[in-house]
């Protein structure tokens, strides 16, 4: 079930404990982008989200400028100077567009590190949060009260204690109700909690921090990182069987090698090469070699399997992907690889636009067990990594 929301995110503060930033916390760059950017992006990018509304200082002059104030679904308006009157001003300004029960996210402006999975458990929770729900971590360390000193004064027990995070997310009309009966609240579950309210904690993750002294910064950075990697690179593996036929030849790698028999194969049956494309279309999420090249269709029939990889690179081109490197493994009793693994290394990586040493190539027998064994066919596996191109 997609639960349909708005987002208010107050943006309207001079992060006063950030010392010595140039501009406000929320504007400071990380990997390319301002922090309030990578702070709205999980939403934008989600189909629940209806619209945002961004709450900046009544003197800002920056965020009109970014690219994602061009997006339809963001408006924006003047906050306060304490949060709550900042997240009461989104609100206000929402008035004609929603009903009372439309779920709103607060999210923080300076928290530019949401997991999507947190988001999709907080959403997930909020058909049976009667009082809203949001996001927060159980406290692992010992909790120490001092005095104005830094002296201890006494250890908190920490048993029922959660660090709040955001998003938080209510019903229009309660959140309202709450922030204006609240004289003052340092975040919104509070202002809930002040009018009898008992809202949902959903586990969140540490990923999700705030940035509020210039050390969060590092730490952000490591964290958008970490995912830009993983996000960047995707691995791919393709299987392919053929069966021996009438014939003097196969094709392996693209390269012609005399056989005493040839392939079944409505192309020219190269294992090797079908089984870099399958790996190489399921790297890229796009399907695999039945789908572009159905043995149904006659603009296959007779093709060279180089141009299957051809085609395939276009499609990986058109997606943003380039090949880092493959590994093939062909398994046969025959024929044997040895005498043609340079030509055929060398073939590929031409096919593929990298140098030879990008390309591996490997052969094994199964020691005569099984269709492969008993010489009734060949096997190739391919793996294959793609990453990003860079522009």
């Amino acid at each position: 079930m997609t639960v349909s929301y708005w987002v208010v995110m107050p943006g309207a503060g001079a992060g006063r404990r950030m010392t010595g930033a140039a501009v406000p916390k929320q504007y400071l760059r990380l990997g390319g982008r301002c922090v309030i950017e990578h702070a709205l992006a999980p939403f934008l990018a989600d189909p629940g989200c209806l619209g945002v509304v961004v709450v900046l200082a009544a003197d800002d002059d920056r965020f009109a400028d970014l690219p994602v104030a061009a997006d339809e679904r963001v408006r924006t308006t003047v906050g306060g100077r304490e949060r709550r009157d900042s997240v009461l001003a989104g609100l206000r300004t929402l008035r004609t567009v929603v009903t009372p029960d439309t779920w709103i996210l607060v999210h923080d402006a300076a928290r530019p590190c949401l997991p999507t999975a947190d988001l999709a458990r907080l959403l997930q929770a909020l058909p049976t949060a009667q009082d809203g729900a949001l996001l927060a971590l159980r406290v692992a360390d010992t909790l120490k009260k001092a005095d104005d000193a830094g002296r201890v004064v006494s250890t908190v027990p920490r048993h029922h204690v959660w660090r709040a995070q955001t998003p938080q997310a209510f019903r229009y009309a309660r959140l309202i109700a709450a922030l204006e009966a609240a004289s003052e609240a340092t975040d919104e579950a509070s202002a809930v909690e002040g009018v009898a309210g008992r809202p949902q904690l959903v586990p969140g993750s540490p990923d999700n921090l705030k940035i509020t002294e210039a050390a969060d910064v590092a730490v952000a950075e490591r964290i958008l990182g970490r995912r830009q990697a993983m996000n960047e690179q995707r691995v791919g593996l393709g299987i392919d069987v053929h069966a021996f036929g009438p014939g003097d030849h196969v094709f392996l790698g693209g390269v012609r090698i005399p056989h005493d028999r040839g392939v079944v194969a409505h192309s020219d049956g190269d294992v090797l090469l079908h089984a870099l494309c399958d790996a190489l279309l399921g790297a890229a999420g796009l399907g695999d070699i039945g789908q572009h090249f159905p043995d149904t269709d006659p603009r296959w029939k007779g093709a060279t399997s180089m141009g299957f990889v051809a085609h395939v690179l276009d499609l990986l081109v058109a997606g943003g992907w380039q090949v880092v490197n493959a590994d093939l493994t062909l398994l046969a009793e025959r024929p044997r690889l040895a005498p043609h693994r340079d030509a055929i290394r060398e073939r590929i990586a031409a096919g593929l636009g990298v140098e030879n040493g990008r390309v591996n190539l490997k052969a094994t027998t199964t020691e005569r067990l099984g269709y492969l064994g008993r010489g009734e066919g060949l096997a190739a596996e391919a793996v294959v990594l793609l990453e990003r191109a860079r522009s």
